[in-house]
């Protein structure tokens, strides 16, 4: 009997989970590996015998669609989306019932409209909401990019047909022709017809392509010449040469063929696939940088191939092979562009297509669009289901029992029985006409209007969004908006909250708030407000805008963009520009009056004196600012002044803050580093000798530099990085420097920014000449170079001296801390999936509250160093919820009181870092209030998700975390994890993004939801809800989605409740009329009643009702856990409704039969007629269902009065109108009751009392429930009722604590809040400060690494930049080859002979402003 059940409801879920969108998705195979032949015909093997290409061979056009329907695709599809729906089922199986003469109760055409009615209404709105989507498309597909175009040049390499879809409709296709690259006039007749002055044609000028410039011609014999046409995405195919300009998004996977930059270097930005925010560099395939102009592409002498593996989805592997000349050049993801990127600080780049539409990365990462149902529309069919089985029993009943009587009763001669013993006209066969008489006469037992009732009130509610002046984003005149309408209600039922950072967190904008310098922190001038920042922000990113797309900028790097034109040449260098603007992705400027003030009185102090000191920190603070970065310089044309062109946004904050205040980085000339700095008056020069990247392992980049100066020639290690590699690499001593810089860490990484330390190192000439020649074998070792060139940097990284620290703000969306505290606080768990690395990810969930500064964070990381995955999510489990059961289920056998970390002989033991500081985890981690944050990067991902052990793992040990954050993910990735949650745990998911990574994330939720915000529309095209801003979400699922979602179950249970009453009326009715399946009143009475008499009342539920007011449910957020525990609408409501509803129709029967039948009520003494005493009934029934809905609304106001007594009102003008029709205008079997019904004391008193016998339970209930057992919701109203000026917010019983947000807070009231860590002056204080601090709160904010076992302190460290990127090896490179020449030269003696004088030297970098011999010191 199990095994049956359980196999009935395997059935049931495969029917319900059934997806509509598979029967009309292509699902397209694996494709096959590519050849693209440029400038050469195809082989013959390419085509069938007839000369049509074989299919393997056709390559998918550029269009990209994100709509369901088509025109063809729409009315089937549409169909069999709304009859997954039972009710649709069953309402047309009444239909076509009524059809056949024995079952019609009315014209057949007209029992059927109702339903057509629905059917239409819904696909209406359906086809609109598809139309929206299919001008998305059309924005994304009409986008244009330069491709080659005219001369000989002919794309021989054949694509498919673009779709026909609603915008274009339906248009013959013609089969693709086989094209010849030798054909004489071969170029693109749309090219070569296109007439002059045309301005989507470009051509390359022949003595100024170098330098990237382009211009229009007029001259008709010129437009047959190659040139570059403007052509819409949708029309590029494989094998199209394009170009594509600074700033210009790519429209498909591309790879470079050359640039406007030196070595065909190209920069892009990734942030929508990867949510980096710092830019990547990419390097033209090397067979083929010749290819820079149109005429040199489509040049027949330019022949070549591209060999191509199958498309593939991984973002990170791409392969294949240029094959030239007979030669073959590698073809990686290092030389390709792929579609979603953006190309920046490159004047342009000229590439072929490789692959396009859904065979790009971009595509492949992301889902078909997909037909979402509510949880509610779900829930339904359950309850639909159990409706039809009460039906179908009651039919059988009435079939079984009519059947019997009537066997009875012919025996005994039943004059009404006459002639029943005939074939179509005896007992049984009447008793089936019965039963299926019996599924018309009680069908609204499931209403019909029970769907477009919801329909129409889903649509008010997306109105009610839309107009809602809260999540109203002025600024960019935006409201938010219902995508998809028929998901509201779950908005009010979400358990899991999936979001990206960089975009939909983040503003991808850096603002330099703070820095310690010698153990003094500069905190910035509070003076500038959020509204003056708001200006700055908004003047500085106009004129960023506006100068980003010109080509002409001047570089001052030899790794920058080439030489200007001579049109030019006014322009200045930066060596003598006059100012410095503010770099793309940092917010405002610098400024500091007190940092002003000591660095006026540090530039004229005196050696000896004592702001000497205070000096060289100053100097060498900036000094590394302003040098260590792979910075470029460029000068804005129009302004004249310096902009930095930057990897990513912190290195431009970090350079920009030094440039603010005096020490401008000047640019590079070739290893030559130019820096002007207020302590002397030329312009510095450094010699680069080498660098020591920057990566996630080391923490740190340094550089060493020599100081190219007569006076001075020492060399200088400069480094930044995280405080824990930094400070375990000091020298000896210091230690009160040490401490207080330690306390600003702290404070700065508790205000949630991002820290880097500064440190320096005076090199020995001799120390540095002998560790170059360690270095130099360890870079060209053949074997382990990786681990011996760590080793060599880390020898010569040693006994550094601090210098300070810098606090960097990545600018939060406005409100996002206390959106998340509060999302927090309403139960919903919050996961984090982005592209950024691991410290990045690890710095915006402490700014964000998603880690709060007493959580413990689990690092699980993937990889082939360290342990396992599996290993490390045991251990984990192990380690922390030893008592969980975890292991158990995953029979694994462990001592769960038995600590592996405390074991020695645990095999994978953990173990904790000292970083040379106070020991400041503790044994305790995993045991304290903090809670826990699962921190999982992708590699880890991959090798969990696709075993479903190893995934059953991770779920479990996820959920036992407060937290999780996924980093390094792909876009596929992030769609695995919310399928993993959502089907794992069969929980509601919400996903929120706004770049085309987060599409496949967005798609996969049961609501998804995009943010306009500067990485396209991609995401707000594929969701269901469009915000501005995250703070908004908080409204949206807080007060529209609890309210949608107490509105909606609240209005469909009191929907099935108003009908069963009435069926049950019938029902009670059939024991006195035979079984006959008869109606106890007039048909009309039962065919409004759910489009008249009863429909408002529920309609007020669904667009009026509220459970309390907004202001309560944003003040407490505690209460959307009537939500999420899905209160308002469950099997148990909806049995309790129906009983109810069958208790109140035994008196409303009973009571007015026996009232009627046993004293006539007639003056004249004649007995009644059935429908004298029915109508009675009638209008007891629908008064008492109108009274009882609205018992069950919160809120009374005067649109709800209004719904529950227009009913009433209108069933009194239709009755009486009704019976007075004389049969002259057509035959009514009610015509003159009105003289015998309002005549009649009965018709008068017996509602009233049989209305308030039918209501006394539910409203003695009601009143117990307010009285004595009242739950939050009721106080509140209560409350709010009583003293309606009362801020309800002031009830809280704790307040939140929200984490200091230097997004949303001003610099003057953060510093009063943490009076003792804003002391400007290095003092006892300090020390006594940071002593108390760590005696409250000894263990902050630890982590463990599950891979190394390593545990470590976290305080806030991020840095974001390319690791091993083309632009860093190129660099290296010219220093390697550099050393490698200057192996064979002597060196400069005068830098020989000072540099021992210099080692001893108090100055860092430069002399201070004076002629006279710098004082030795001996601990130099």
């Amino acid at each position: 009997m199990a095994q049956r059940r359980a196999g009935f409801a395997a059935w049931y879920d495969t029917v319900a989970n059934f997806k509509v969108e598979s029967l009309f998705t292509r699902h397209r195979g694996p494709g096959a590996p590519r050849t693209i032949f440029v400038n050469q015909n195809l082989p013959n093997d390419y085509f069938d015998p007839k000369g049509r290409p074989k299919k393997e061979h056709i390559f998918p056009t550029n269009q990209v669609i994100s709509s369901k329907y088509t025109i063809i695709t729409f009315l089937p599809r549409n169909l069999l989306e709304q009859f997954r729906r039972i009710a649709n089922i069953f309402f047309a199986f009444i239909a076509i019932l009524q059809f056949f003469p024995e079952f019609s109760t009315i014209s057949p055409g007209l029992v059927i409209i109702p339903l057509l009615i629905v059917l239409g209404i819904t696909a209406i709105k359906d086809g609109y909401e598809d139309v929206k989507r299919h001008q998305s498309d059309r924005h994304v597909n009409h986008s244009q990019v330069r491709v080659l175009a005219g001369g000989e040049w002919v794309n021989p390499n054949i694509s498919g047909k673009k779709s026909r879809t609603f915008v274009k409709g339906i248009v013959p296709r013609r089969r693709p022709k086989r094209k010849d690259v030798n054909k004489s006039g071969g170029g693109d007749v749309e090219a070569a017809a296109t007439p002059h002055h045309d301005p989507d044609i470009e051509y390359d000028r022949a003595d100024s392509m170098a330098e990237g410039e382009h211009h229009l011609f007029g001259h008709d014999e010129e437009n047959t010449r190659p040139h570059w046409h403007k052509t819409l995405w949708e029309d590029v195919r494989v094998g199209d040469f394009v170009k594509i300009m600074d700033d210009e998004p790519i429209p498909a996977d591309v790879l470079i063929c050359a640039t406007s930059e030196e070595e065909n270097v190209a920069f892009v930005e990734t942030k929508n696939l990867d949510g980096e925010t710092n830019l990547k560099s990419r390097n033209a395939s090397p067979a083929l940088t010749d290819l820079r102009t149109a005429a040199d592409c489509a040049s027949k002498i330019n022949a070549f191939s591209i060999e191509c593996d199958r498309p593939d989805s991984n973002m990170y592997k791409l392969t294949g092979a240029v094959t030239r000349n007979g030669e073959k050049s590698p073809v990686d993801l290092q030389t390709v562009l792929l579609r979603g990127t953006v190309l920046r600080n490159t004047g342009w780049a000229i590439g072929i297509i490789l692959f396009t539409g859904v065979d790009s990365k971009i595509v492949l990462n992301s889902g078909g669009t997909p037909s979402k149902r509510s949880r509610v529309e779900r829930q339904i069919n359950p309850q639909v289901l159990v409706n039809l089985a009460i039906l179908a029993i009651m039919a059988v009943v009435c079939g079984i029992a009519d059947s019997k009587i009537e066997q009875t009763q012919y025996a005994e001669g039943a004059p009404w029985l006459y002639g029943d013993n005939v074939s179509y006209d005896n007992p049984k066969i009447n008793g089936l006409i019965t039963w299926a008489f019996a599924l018309i006469t009680f069908q609204n037992i499931v209403p019909i209007s029970l769907y477009i009732s919801i329909e129409f009130v889903k649509t008010c509610q997306a109105l009610f969004i839309y107009f809602d002046y809260d999540i109203y984003y002025a600024k960019k005149d935006q409201p938010t908006q219902a995508r998809s309408y028929n998901l509201s209600d779950d908005l009010g039922q979400i358990e899991y909250i999936f979001s990206d950072k960089t975009g939909t967190l983040t503003q991808n904008s850096m603002v330099f708030r703070e820095c310690s310098i010698a153990g003094k922190v500069y905190h910035g001038d509070p003076e500038e407000d959020e509204e003056n920042m708001k200006k700055v922000e908004g003047t500085s990113k106009e004129v960023v805008r506006e100068t980003s797309n010109d080509s002409s900028y001047v570089s001052t790097s030899t790794d920058g963009a080439r030489s200007p034109s001579n049109d030019q040449r006014a322009v200045p260098s930066a060596t003598n520009a006059a100012a410095v603007k503010l770099s793309s992705g940092v917010l405002k400027h610098f400024h500091d009056e007190q940092l002003s003030q000591d660095l006026a009185r540090a530039v004229e102090a005196e050696p000896g004196s004592e702001n000497a000191a205070q000096a060289r920190s100053l100097n060498g603070f900036f000094s590394v600012l302003a040098l260590c970065h792979t910075v470029l310089t460029a000068v804005d044309p129009t302004t004249r002044a310096i902009e930095y062109k930057a990897q990513s946004p912190d290195e431009a904050a970090l350079v920009q803050a030094a440039a603010d205040v005096g020490f401008i980085f000047r640019g590079r000339e070739k290893e030559i580093l130019l820096l002007q700095t207020p302590f002397s008056r030329d312009i510095e020069r450094y010699e680069l000798l080498n660098i020591l990247e920057f990566t996630s392992a080391r923490k740190r980049m340094s550089i060493i530099v020599r100081k190219l100066d007569e006076e001075d020639g020492r060399l200088f290690l400069l480094t930044k990085g995280a405080d824990s590699v930094i400070f375990e690499r000091l020298k000896a001593g210091g230690e009160e420097l040490k401490r207080t810089t330690e306390a600003h860490l702290e404070d700065f990484a508790n205000s949630g920014l991002r820290t880097l330390t500064l440190a320096y190192k005076v090199i020995p000439e001799d120390e540095y000449e002998s560790w170059a020649e360690r270095y130099h074998e360890a870079t060209t070792a053949l074997d382990d170079r990786e681990d011996k060139v760590e080793a060599v940097c880390d020898e010569i990284e040693r006994e550094l001296r601090l210098l300070g620290a810098t606090a960097i703000e990545d600018r939060l969306q406005d409100g996002v801390p206390e959106t998340i505290a509060d999302l927090k606080i309403a139960g919903i768990k919050i996961w984090v999936a982005t592209g950024d690395k691991l410290e990045t990810a690890i710095a915006i969930g402490r700014s964000t509250n998603l880690i709060a500064e007493e959580s413990n964070i689990i690092i699980i990381r993937g990889g082939d160093q360290g342990h396992s995955v599996y290993q490390q999510m045991i251990q984990a489990v192990e380690d922390f919820f030893p008592d969980s059961g975890i292991l158990d289920e995953h029979g694994v056998v462990t001592d769960a009181h038995k600590s592996p970390s405390a074991d020695p002989t645990s095999p994978y033991p953990l173990r904790r870092l000292s970083t040379g500081l106070r020991d400041v985890v503790g044994n305790d981690n995993g045991q304290r209030s903090g809670g826990f944050v699962l921190v999982i990067d992708g590699s880890a991902l991959g090798s969990a998700l696709p075993d479903d052990h190893h995934k059953s793992l991770l779920l479990r040990l996820a959920t036992q975390c407060e937290g999780v954050i996924c980093c390094r993910v792909s876009p596929l990735q992030k769609a695995l994890v919310v399928r993993m949650v959502k089907d794992g745990l069969g929980v509601m998911t919400l996903a929120i993004g706004d770049g085309a990574n987060d599409v496949s994330m967005i798609q996969a939720a049961d609501v998804g939801v995009g943010i306009s915000g500067e990485e396209g529309l991609q995401a707000v095209n594929s969701s269901d809800y469009a915000i501005a801003q995250f703070r908004f979400l908080k409204k949206l699922l807080l007060v529209h989605g609890h309210w949608s979602y107490a509105r909606n179950g609240i209005m469909i249970v009191n929907f099935f409740y108003k009908n069963i009453v009435c069926i049950g009326v019938l029902w009670w009715f059939q024991i006195y009329c035979g079984w006959s399946s008869s109606y106890a009143f007039d048909y009309t009475y039962l065919l409004f009643w759910n489009s008249f008499w009863t429909i408002a009342p529920v309609l007020g539920i669904g667009l009026f009702d509220r459970i309390v007011d907004a202001d309560v449910l944003m003040a407490f957020p505690e209460l959307y856990r009537y939500g999420r525990e899905r209160t308002w609408f469950s099997m148990k409501s909806f049995v309790i409704h129906m009983l109810d509803g069958v208790v109140q129709s035994v008196p409303l029967y009973f009571i007015i039969t026996y009232a009627y039948f046993t004293t006539t009520p007639r003056a004249d003494g004649y007995s009644i007629e059935l429908y004298e005493y029915s109508t009675t009934m009638v209008f007891a029934t629908v008064i008492a269902v109108s009274l009882c809905n609205g018992l069950n609304t919160n809120v009374w106001t005067g649109w709800v009065f209004f719904a529950v007594f227009i009913g009433i009102i209108i069933l009194w003008i239709f009755t009486v109108v009704y019976n007075a029709i004389s049969p002259g205008w057509f035959a009514t079997n009610v015509y003159g009751n009105n003289y015998f019904l309002f005549r009649s004391a009965y018709f008068w008193l017996c509602p009233p009392l049989t209305i308030a016998i039918a209501l006394l339970p539910r409203y003695l209930y009601r009143a117990w429930q307010l009285g004595y057992a009242p739950g939050d919701l009721e106080m509140l109203r209560y409350i709010r009722k009583t003293r309606p000026d009362l801020d309800l917010s002031t009830l809280r019983s704790e307040k939140i604590n929200y984490r200091p947000s230097t997004s949303s807070r001003r610099r003057t009231s953060s510093r009063m809040s943490r009076p003792h860590s804003r002391a400007s002056q290095t003092s006892s204080a300090d020390s006594l400060s940071l002593d108390i601090r760590r005696i409250q709160d000894p263990r902050c904010a630890s982590r463990t690494d599950m891979s190394t076992g390593i545990r470590s302190v976290h305080r806030g460290f991020d840095f974001s930049t390319e690791e091993g990127g083309v632009a860093m090896r190129r660099m290296q490179t010219n220093l390697s080859e550099r050393r490698q020449s200057s192996r064979i030269l002597a060196p400069l003696p005068n830098i020989q002979q000072g540099s021992p004088k210099r080692k001893a030297s108090l100055r860092i970098f430069s002399s201070l402003r004076r002629k006279k011999s710098p004082t030795l010191r001996k601990d130099d």
